[in-house]
């Protein structure tokens, strides 16, 4: 019983640090490239100097399947930086909506009748947070630009989620690890980022310590504690408590920097939040049947 409390414990601290980073990406003066960039390369040295087990579970698959994953980094915080943290987090949750699709092609899954109903419910969460109109705020200057930054982040989000499942159904015996694509999937986006978060001018010590804090806590610290709960969690809960997500970005960017989404918005993301619930029920419940 201690052990799994303390896994479910796990999950919701891991989530917990996730939801952090949209605040933080706004609250540095940097630009979106160079948080981007800088956080990536923090991630990517603790992740290959204190987990050796990434440095041993490199390969052709991880390296493939980091590209999608180094796309979501950089894209999630370009869409911080010029859209509400509501709009960015919600519209990247959309990643179920891509999955259903990608699943049948890529990893043989069939779509139901049930999974139909979720994906229109996605869609229209997100066409409401996408169309509603917003006027440029102090912390979401181009929320256009930043919704399709989200969207697209969505898209890269799933199929790093589905290149991630066709490491995790290999033989145990291939040694791939997942942490070896957080790693070289933020080599790669630092990479991607260098071209244009170069020459640095005029940056804040609290600037390098949120680059330090998102690059630690935020992604690496964060991924083990999920990677540990998952041990003794199963999978259905752990997407349940990982909900705890995007309802946190929402708080932490109101209670920090005052910030509101449109009441359309709102809405959207209460429909993308329910959706993904009660989807995720009913599968439980179809798979204990």
């Amino acid at each position: 019983m201690h052990s799994s409390m303390l896994a479910r414990v796990q999950i919701l601290l891991g989530a917990a640090l996730f939801s952090t980073g949209g605040v933080a990406i706004k609250l540095a003066s940097l630009s979106g490239w160079q948080v981007a960039g800088f956080r990536a390369a923090a991630a990517a040295a603790f992740i290959f100097v204190l987990l050796p087990g990434a440095r041993r579970g490199l390969s052709w698959r991880t390296a493939l399947v980091a590209v999608p994953w180094a796309a979501t980094l950089v894209l999630y915080t370009l869409a911080n930086k010029e859209t509400t943290a509501a709009n960015a987090i919600f519209l990247q949750d959309t990643a179920p909506f891509y999955l259903l699709i990608l699943g049948p092609l890529l990893l043989g899954e069939r779509i139901v009748k049930s999974d139909l109903a979720f994906l229109g419910a996605l869609v229209l969460g997100a066409a409401l947070i996408f169309l509603s109109t917003s006027e440029p705020l102090a912390t979401a200057p181009r929320p256009v630009l930043g919704n399709v930054f989200a969207v697209a982040a969505g898209a890269t989000w799933a199929l790093a989620l589905a290149g991630l499942r066709w490491i995790a159904r290999r033989p145990q015996q291939s040694n791939e690890d997942p942490l070896a694509v957080v790693g070289a999937g933020c080599v790669l986006a630092f990479v991607v980022c260098a071209a244009y978060a170069f020459p640095v001018s005029s940056v804040r010590l609290l600037d390098w310590g949120i680059v330090l804090y998102l690059g630690l806590f935020q992604i690496v610290v964060a991924y083990v504690f999920i990677a540990r709960g998952l041990r003794r969690v199963p999978v259905f809960e752990v997407s349940l408590l990982m909900l705890l997500e995007p309802a946190l970005s929402v708080l932490w960017a109101w209670l920090v920097l005052a910030e509101t989404p449109p009441g359309a918005a709102l809405v959207g993301c209460g429909i993308i939040l329910g959706a993904t619930l009660t989807h995720t029920v009913f599968k439980a419940r179809a798979i204990a049947r």
